[in-house]
């Protein structure tokens, strides 16, 4: 009976409004779990039968982020459909519908998606004979209360015939998440993070210095968004959720290779501060500098429920696999690039605090660059070079609000930046590249202002594949990349000697040999040296999401294929020598490897039928 009174009062509310209002609804399906769950047709079979409650009833009395919540359940008449829905904020009712002007629509009666869910008969054998089940969720603070609401009925057809009490974190506003990101200069750290502080309640800082010295202060500039910024269905409908307040903060002048502590505060109208645990970064290393530089690199990984909710594991099976590599590793990388396709949010902005989250203990000790995809950017009409529905409606406007990336301009997700000994040019493929358009003009200068005897290793990023892929959908274009990719680029490639090219997007791992003029140029398949005469196509997009079959046909520029999930590891270790290591993201094993050892004078060289012609003086 406590879960009727609780919403009882809704209902009330539901009837007096009637159906002025109706729900533009999409059903979206494949990498978001959220979109099987048809909430717009949910209808109200509250019965004296069922009753649920969680406990314990306010969390993070400790500073913690994350915390285990208990769901206990009664329900006379179980079913294997029944499923749990975990509600935030607390109180989900129409009046968060989207309003269109057709009066003839019926209101649904509820119009947020849950921000996650489990079947009640998880872990919970007995639940079908005895009608009870006791469920483990595991939340994160995300700015407000929550709320445990049982259907039957299954995702297609659910009933609401239970709702619990509420719960909440002892401060939802608190500063969380850090996400650390390379600045536009070598030596400028951006520190983003989010919280539910807007700047009329309190003034965001971060307060930082060299580890064991005094601590200074450096503002920070904050942003959000509303639902009339999401492009379409679902992000603008059921997925909409408050994103809170993001917080970016410059810390400038470091020195190089300085180990650093920081942390975000914000400075309340009362004069008391509000703050973050204590974090910790090393700097980056001076453009050129002869040091050890690790650099990893992936794409798609996605997000995964370690409590095992939303039956994840059927979409990024790989992703908690990989993000705990990471971790377990951390001492020994410097810098992380995600090469698009992010959290596979899909228009349920819930989604994004659920990977930042899931990716701070990487994110908020060394730079996590991303680059956009297809699932961040995509939506007809909105100006990306593919017209699909991919981004859920989010149209970029978590992704470039959520990360900081060194763009001039950040609805252009396109950037370089340095790291050391590595120059890096990051493409955006969801923007035309072509010959001509703004993004090949950049590239262009991007891969041209490289000063390969300051930095010999010239990397190229993108989240498409531009390059070479065995993919099967690619293969069965016949193209075995995006159109056009090779056609517009490769010359820019050969001219400046890109020394690997990146991609995500199909999921799965493939090294190519080093490619000139669509040949291989060198059957080494281990160790290169000498002249640079060709790129290496790396695809990298295994990190997480579902795999992706190769096809049969054989491609004899492909070296190394594995359909399984992981990531590629680079070392340098000075200006002559380089290590590329490709690894699982079960077990962390090395499984395809390569060096590189060459002089200055190697990247300098040209091959024989790319040499400028030349006139001597006499």
């Amino acid at each position: 009976m406590e879960s009727y009174k609780f919403f009882s009062t809704w209902v009330v509310f539901l009837v007096v409004l009637g159906s002025n209002l109706a729900l533009v609804c999409s059903n979206f399906i494949g990498d978001q779990p959220l979109s099987q769950i048809a909430i717009e047709k949910a209808v109200f079979a509250l019965r004296d039968s069922a009753s649920i409650k969680a406990y314990p009833t306010v969390l993070g009395l400790k500073g913690e982020d994350t915390q285990w919540v208990n769901v206990d359940l009664v329900y006379s008449e179980p079913s294997e459909q029944d499923w749990i829905g975990v509600f935030s904020p607390a109180k989900f009712n129409s009046s968060n519908c989207y309003p269109v002007n057709d009066p003839k629509e019926q209101t649904p009666y509820i119009c947020s998606a849950p921000i996650k869910y489990k079947y009640a008969n998880f872990s919970n054998s007995g639940y079908m004979n005895t009608g009870k089940a006791s469920v483990k969720f595991q939340l994160i603070n995300q700015r407000a209360d929550f709320s445990f609401a049982l259907f039957t009925g299954g995702l297609s057809n659910p009933k609401l015939v239970a709702v619990s009490n509420s719960i909440t974190f002892a401060n939802p506003k608190a500063p969380l998440y850090p996400r650390l990101a390379q600045g536009k200069s070598w030596d400028e750290m951006t520190v983003t993070w989010t919280s539910g502080y807007n700047t009329d309640e309190a003034i965001p800082f971060v307060e930082w210095g060299l580890k064991g010295d005094l601590q200074k202060r450096s503002p920070a500039g904050t942003l959000t968004f509303h639902r009339g910024s999401m492009c379409g269905s679902p992000a603008r409908t059921v997925g909409w959720r408050d994103p809170g307040f993001i917080h970016t903060s410059f810390l400038k002048a470091l020195w190089p290779n300085s180990v650093y502590t920081y942390k975000m505060g914000h400075l309340l109208s009362n004069g008391s501060h509000v703050w973050s645990k204590m974090y910790s970064f090393k700097s980056s290393p001076y453009p050129g500098q002869d040091s050890l530089q690790r650099v990893v690199i992936f794409g798609d990984m996605g997000k995964a429920e370690r409590d095992g909710s939303n039956e994840y594991s059927d979409y990024q099976p790989g992703s908690l696999n990989t993000t705990d590599q990471l971790i377990k590793d951390l001492k020994n990388i410097d810098i992380v690039f995600h090469i698009g396709d992010i959290t596979y949010a899909n228009g349920y902005i819930s989604q994004w605090d659920q990977f930042t989250s899931q990716v701070e203990p990487i994110a908020s000790r060394v730079p996590y660059m991303i680059a956009s995809g297809n699932h961040e950017r995509d939506w007809p009409g909105t100006g990306s070079f593919y017209d699909t529905t991919d981004s859920g409606g989010e149209c970029g406007v978590l992704a470039e609000t959520m990360f900081y990336v060194p763009a001039e301009n950040r609805a252009k997700f396109w950037y370089s930046t340095d790291y050391g000994m590595f120059h890096f040019c990051i493409a955006d493929t969801e923007h035309d590249w072509r010959e001509g358009s703004e993004q090949y003009k950049f590239i262009e200068h991007c891969l041209a202002s490289a000063d390969r005897r300051k930095q010999p290793w010239l990397i190229f990023a993108a989240h498409r594949v531009l390059g070479y892929s065995s993919d099967k959908w690619y293969a069965l274009e016949g193209t075995f990349a995006e159109p056009m990719g090779r056609e517009s680029l490769q010359k820019l490639w050969q001219r400046y000697k890109v020394d690997i090219a990146f991609y995500g997007h199909v999921h799965n791992y493939e090294r190519s040999c080093p490619v000139y003029q669509n040949q291989c140029v060198n059957l080494e398949t281990s160790h290169y040296s000498g002249t640079v005469n060709g790129t290496i196509h790396v695809v990298v997009g295994g990190a997480g999401s579902h795999l992706s079959q190769f096809s049969q046909i054989n491609t004899t520029w492909s070296l190394y294929k594995d359909y399984d999930f992981g990531f590629v590891k680079l070392t340098a270790f000075n200006h002559s020598s380089l290590l590329y290591e490709y690894k699982k993201s079960s077990d962390g094993k090395v499984y395809d490897s390569f060096t590189v050892s060459r002089d200055y004078r190697d990247v300098l060289a040209c091959v024989p039928d790319g040499c400028e012609p030349t006139t001597l003086a006499s």
